[in-house]
């Protein structure tokens, strides 16, 4: 059960993190000042940001035109759900 909480805060904060970071972004390239890497948002994504970023994505109407994005991250959003499943009920 610990383990489940563990996991469960992280993918809260994780996910937290890359829909804010999505809103960031959005409001850079509004102003034309610096963005934030792609790759940081893909990194985020496969440590289980995904979610997130996804929303944020929806959200703020921010990356929607890359297709990478479009397709990757609801393909990720699988990926990490299968990857919890499988560290839950294999690994503990």
């Amino acid at each position: 059960m610990e383990n489940l909480n563990s996991i469960m805060m992280y993918l809260i904060g994780v996910n937290i993190a890359g829909f804010i970071l999505m809103y960031i972004d959005k409001q850079k390239a509004i102003k034309q000042k610096y963005r934030i890497p792609e790759r940081t948002f893909w990194m985020l994504a496969i440590l289980g940001s995904s979610i997130g970023n996804y929303l944020g994505m929806k959200t703020f109407r921010h990356k929607t035109k890359h297709r990478s994005f479009v397709i990757g991250m609801p393909i990720l959003i699988v990926v990490n759900i299968v990857s919890c499943i499988y560290i839950l009920f294999f690994m503990s």
